[in-house]
């Protein structure tokens, strides 16, 4: 994640005013810093990765970044068998950097999980550059402009597509 994308999160997460944030694709725990950082003091990140790995690093970056241990709720799963059980309108705020292929679904997940005026946020909708070049582009690409027409047709949302890092796709649900 680039400094500049995880400044926008911050921000965005300020913003909203979160004090629950649902993210897809844990890492390292970078992003999950950030959206900590911008949250509400008493907020809480619920963040789902399939790499337990992944996890512990993150647990260990946010201890050491001084959060509460009660501060993230770190759960282990492919994002599309974890999110149908979170709550529905629960989240101010879900952040997606899981599989590109799998985005379209964790649209439709997020509208569910966000209450009206919370934000969905996707990383790396331009593929590096991939989503406007005009030459034959692999499965990923194409979903990642499937993504991005139905994100601008859906009346439900009020889109921005924010020039960070590899493009951060954020829409705000009415």
């Amino acid at each position: 994640m680039s400094p500049g994308t995880g400044a926008a999160l911050r921000l965005l997460a300020a913003t909203v005013g979160a004090k629950a944030v649902a993210e897809i694709g844990t890492g390292t725990g970078v992003s999950g810093i950030h959206l900590l950082h911008g949250m509400r003091p008493d907020g809480v990140l619920t963040t789902v990765d399939t790499e337990p790995e992944r996890q512990q690093f993150a647990r260990q970056a946010f201890r050491a970044a001084g959060f509460a241990s009660n501060r993230a709720r770190i759960i282990p799963g492919r994002a599309l068998d974890v999110l149908p059980r979170l709550a529905d309108s629960g989240y101010d705020l879900v952040f997606c950097d899981g599989d590109r292929l799998e985005y379209l679904d964790y649209l439709a997940e997020s509208l569910r999980l966000l209450r009206p005026g919370g934000l969905v946020c996707f990383e790396g909708v331009f593929s590096n550059g991939r989503t406007v070049d005009s030459g034959p582009q692999p499965t990923e690409v194409l979903r990642q402009r499937e993504l991005l027409r139905t994100v601008r047709e859906n009346q439900d949302l009020l889109p921005s597509l924010l020039p960070v890092g590899d493009g951060l796709l954020c829409a705000v649900k009415r």
